[in-house]
């Protein structure tokens, strides 16, 4: 029996390499786990195969992990397709493409290259509720059963060879295979997961490409380079004078551009622009589009300015997707570059999510400057305080009173968020001020007061 605490966060099962919980002991046992309930709830019988498609992105500890998830799935008589480096969207995508049951990505995101992670989508190609990753972690505290499954009944392992391509395919259809003569791409593809499938779909479309940061080592995926890090990027477009500046993260979920002038375009300014075209167009079902409670004030100004609703969820993509799914909404995302275009995907796709933007160059003939108008960011300050424990803020009077006295000083003017991040001991702080100063004051007082409190 293993003794563990609570394995799931936000995204998946996260931490460091060879430490609680990204084991390769553990990760086996997730796999004997996942593998009983998935049967379970897919009903399968003794004779019937689970299928499970894996795939991960360029981190070293990747072999360690795949291996081990094959180890636990196969023993437990689940067949597994292993498709290699390969987006988490391509998965979700892939899972539906080959009928299977269940897709694992081996993947950290935008972590360095020291952390990884699980995340698992269903059939359909959605990440899984709640409920489902606390039942298997409940099954984890149980010793597995493998009395039934001989040596004749075990999974096999199949190396898939075209899942590259049929992912290509599926990218390019999202903006029906459109021209894009005449633009020029700077692609970063964060030495991560995207790094030999997204620059043939830019390039088969007939963009003039010039690839970055794609020559994984196992250690540099984010380092540097990507949509944390688009500095470089930033240079390299005003070097090579191109149109616009794509960059992805490691795991290629999530999509930040850079403007003709080198200037950083976030996802709340892309989601703008998009929000505005596909009302436009009549392609924004009941005229609103899904963010976080981290979208920018600015973007709420924007979207009231044009008649367009904005509904809130809780930070993290998979939140925003249940809300999208639950109310028939086809557009949402967050300020860090995920973005759902829920007609064309079921998860973030940083690089379907870049046609789209190339679509709309094309066919508004606008720069990306010109389109990021659309929207006037608030200035935004950011801290991460370490602590020790997750105390409910509530109970904590001190912080409260900081937050309080922040907020009477911003009024209609800004406003101040403070969170629990879902992957790690840290608590965000984020104040949004019309004065980059008055932010970051504000926002180092509070954070300061939480250091003082609880900090780790």
């Amino acid at each position: 029996m293993i003794s563990m605490r609570k394995l799931f966060g936000t995204d998946g099962i996260r931490g460091e390499a060879n430490q609680y919980p990204m084991t390769a002991d553990l990760i086996l046992r997730l796999g004997q786990a996942a593998a009983v309930v998935f049967k379970r709830h897919l009903g399968k019988q003794d004779g019937d195969k689970v299928k499970v498609v894996i795939g991960k992105d360029t981190r070293l500890s990747g072999y360690m992990f795949e291996y081990a998830l094959t180890s636990g799935l196969c023993s437990m008589g689940v067949d597994v397709f292993l498709v290699g480096p390969m987006p988490t969207p391509a998965i979700a995508h892939l899972t539906r493409s080959f009928a299977a049951d269940v897709g694992i990505v081996i993947s950290a995101s935008h972590n360095p290259a020291s952390d990884n992670g699980i995340k698992f989508f269903d059939k359909d190609g959605f990440k899984l509720p709640d409920e489902l990753e606390e039942e298997i972690e409940s099954e984890m505290e149980r010793p597995p059963d493998t009395s039934r499954i001989n040596g004749l009944a075990v999974g096999r392992a199949i190396r898939i060879d075209d899942a590259a391509g049929r992912y290509i395919e599926f990218t390019k259809n999202s903006i029906k295979n459109m021209s894009l003569a005449g633009i020029k791409i700077v692609l970063d593809c964060a030495n991560g997961a995207a790094y030999k499938v997204a620059p043939p779909i830019f390039e088969e479309l007939g963009a003039e490409v010039i690839v970055m940061s794609n020559s994984p080592d196992g250690l540099n995926i984010n380092k540097g380079c990507g949509a944390l890090h688009p500095e470089k990027l930033s240079e390299a477009v005003r070097n090579y004078h191109a149109d616009i500046g794509i960059a992805l993260d490691g795991d290629a979920d999530r999509l930040i551009v850079v403007d003709e002038n080198g200037e950083v375009v976030d996802g709340d300014h892309i989601m703008a622009m998009c929000a505005v075209d596909m009302k436009r167009r009549g392609k924004l079902s009941k005229n609103a589009v899904v963010v976080t409670v981290m979208t920018n004030i600015g973007f709420h100004k924007a979207m009231k300015k044009h008649g367009i609703d904005v509904i809130v969820t809780k930070v993290g993509d998979r939140y925003v997707v249940e809300e999208m799914r639950k109310n028939g909404y086809m557009l949402g995302g967050e300020q860090s570059g995920h973005m759902i275009f829920f007609s064309r995907s079921t998860t973030g796709d940083g690089t379907l999510s870049a046609l789209q933007v190339l679509a709309l160059m094309k066919t508004s003939g606008k720069p990306v400057s010109e389109l990021a108008k659309i929207m006037v960011s608030f200035p935004q300050t950011l801290i991460s305080v370490k602590v020790k424990d997750r105390v409910p803020l509530d109970a904590l009077p001190e912080v409260q009173e900081k937050i309080r006295s922040a907020e009477s000083v911003l009024g209609d003017d800004g406003r101040v968020l403070v969170r629990y991040s879902g992957t790690s001991k840290k608590c965000r702080v984020m104040v949004e001020a019309k004065d980059q100063r008055q932010a970051d004051a504000l926002a180092k007082d509070i954070a300061g007061e939480i250091e003082s409190s609880i900090g780790g």
